[in-house]
């Protein structure tokens, strides 16, 4: 994923993990991007310092499946563990990347 498609994907509510899903990038209230390693809380920003290199390589991003999605792949309306289930082509049903 780029940093784009990562910060889009953070945007639109979706679960972002680096490496594992024991590291998951968020967005805190100052609007910064972060990598959070869930065990213990330990924190690093999404990039550098100049906010242009990604703090680990492109292809080691990915989007959480739902457990739901992961069991049933077929599912219509697939809930993402916290009350804010999409169906397809509702709101926020946007591809990875696309500019609104």
């Amino acid at each position: 994923m780029t940093l784009e498609d990562i910060k889009a994907a953070v945007d639109a509510g979706q679960t972002v993990h680096w490496s594992n899903t024991g590291y998951v990038v968020h967005k805190d209230r100052l609007g910064q991007y972060l990598i959070t390693y869930l065990p213990n809380g330990s924190c690093i920003g999404l990039t550098d310092r100049g906010g242009h290199g990604l703090n680990g390589k492109e292809a080691e991003f990915f989007i959480a499946q739902p457990k739901v999605a992961a069991e049933n792949p077929g599912s219509q309306s697939i809930p993402d563990g916290q009350g804010r289930g999409v169906a397809p082509g509702g709101a926020g049903a946007f591809p990875v990347g696309r500019q609104l």
